[in-house]
């Protein structure tokens, strides 16, 4: 096979309040907010740095050609998996010290390398954010 993927560098989500949303995922799940130009005279772009990845926010009435974005794109419908190295018990007391309403969890459930534990919120657009650790 002539081309394999072994990373996800980024991905985007579409959200209705930019700020709303920055400072929900910098304050529950402690990511970083980077406000970037993208150069060829757009408009500056958000993001939320964790690790060596990035999650671009976009605003749903974006421009399509500026954001050169999915064909059907939508609030809330995204369902996004992230890995803590907080046990479970911890990331359910975070959660309840942010005012987050736990959705389910922890629970088990299978990730890419194994068994995970689990703790289900939603974020400000009301998609389903998986809070994880491996045992």
């Amino acid at each position: 096979m002539p081309v394999t993927i072994n990373a996800l560098d980024h991905l985007v989500i579409n959200v209705a309040d930019v700020r709303r949303t920055a400072e929900w995922y910098s304050k529950v799940l402690g990511m970083a907010v980077k406000v970037f130009d993208p150069g060829n005279g757009r408009a500056p772009r958000t993001s939320l740095i964790f690790g060596a990845q990035k999650i671009n926010v976009r605003p749903i009435d974006a421009d399509k050609v500026e954001w050169f974005t999915a064909d059907h794109e939508a609030t809330g419908s995204d369902d996004l998996c992230f890995l803590t190295a907080a046990s479970p018990a911890e990331v359910v007391a975070h959660l309840t010290s942010c005012g987050v309403v736990i959705e389910e969890g922890p629970v088990t459930r299978q990730g890419a390398r194994g068994t995970l534990q689990s703790v289900y919120c939603r974020d400000p657009d009301g998609s389903l954010i998986e809070i994880s650790s491996y045992a």
